[in-house]
């Protein structure tokens, strides 16, 4: 007699999927240069990656992926006394980040009242969290975007997703659909050409988009890239 049941396939032998640990992107070097490290990709930020300085108070930009393994990791670095998010789509699980590490949550004041149920620390232009780091609202992809900069490895600027790699790996400030206001976008970027200069900034590590830099986590000739990105957007849009 014929059965018309399906044979049972057999059971999967494939090890369970380690998770992907932090990077060291820069390693430290005395006092003036701390260690850095940036996380996977997480979904909860569409992809975004956040990074971690470890100065003497260490500061979380943008959520990783909130896990065993992530919050054992942030631990095991001496904590979290800063959680900073460079715009609403980095928010991710700040509000759980913050009930276990006990950090500070730092948002662009326009931005606050997605989190309603958090305390959150708000700024209106610049807040300075350690003498090598403070961060810039750089209004344009959302109204809150902002940019953190460190001044250690010859300066450092997180920016999120105001600035992001292209696919043929170049920097630029991108216009999206979701794109708040591009024009203030590209103001924003001048901002920061005002800000710095190539002896105050050689480092970029955008907040997503990494793939297209093939392993990397940060732009080497952070403010020739940007004045190039700059110059290009602004061709574009007249």
């Amino acid at each position: 007699m014929t059965s018309n049941s399906q044979p049972t396939p057999p059971a999967s032998t494939s090890p369970p999927r380690v998770p992907k640990p932090p990077r060291l992107v820069f390693g430290p070097s005395g006092n003036q240069a701390p260690a850095v490290y940036a996380f996977p990709p997480n979904r909860d930020t569409l992809g975004g990656t956040a990074y971690l300085i470890l100065e003497n108070s260490n500061i979380l930009i943008d959520c990783p992926t909130w896990d065993e393994n992530t919050q054992t990791f942030l631990q095991e670095q001496g904590g979290v006394e800063w959680l900073v998010l460079t715009h609403r789509d980095s928010i991710g699980k700040a509000q759980e980040i913050q009930k276990a590490l006990g950090c500070a949550i730092v948002i662009q004041e326009q931005e606050a009242y997605l989190l309603p149920n958090a305390t959150v620390t708000t700024f209106q232009h610049t807040c300075k969290f350690t003498e090598q780091t403070h961060i810039l609202w750089t209004p344009g992809h959302t109204p809150g975007s902002a940019c953190i900069y460190h001044g250690g490895w010859g300066g450092i600027l997180f920016t999120g997703r105001h600035l992001l790699p292209t696919p043929q790996g170049s920097l630029a400030p991108l216009k999206t659909a979701k794109t708040f206001h591009w024009p203030r976008q590209l103001q924003s970027a001048q901002k920061l050409l005002d800000e710095f200069t190539p002896a105050t900034l050689s480092w970029i590590c955008p907040g997503a988009n990494l793939g297209f830099l093939r392993g990397k986590f940060a732009i080497a000739d952070g403010y020739q890239q940007l004045q190039q990105s700059l110059s290009e957007a602004t061709k574009q849009s007249e």
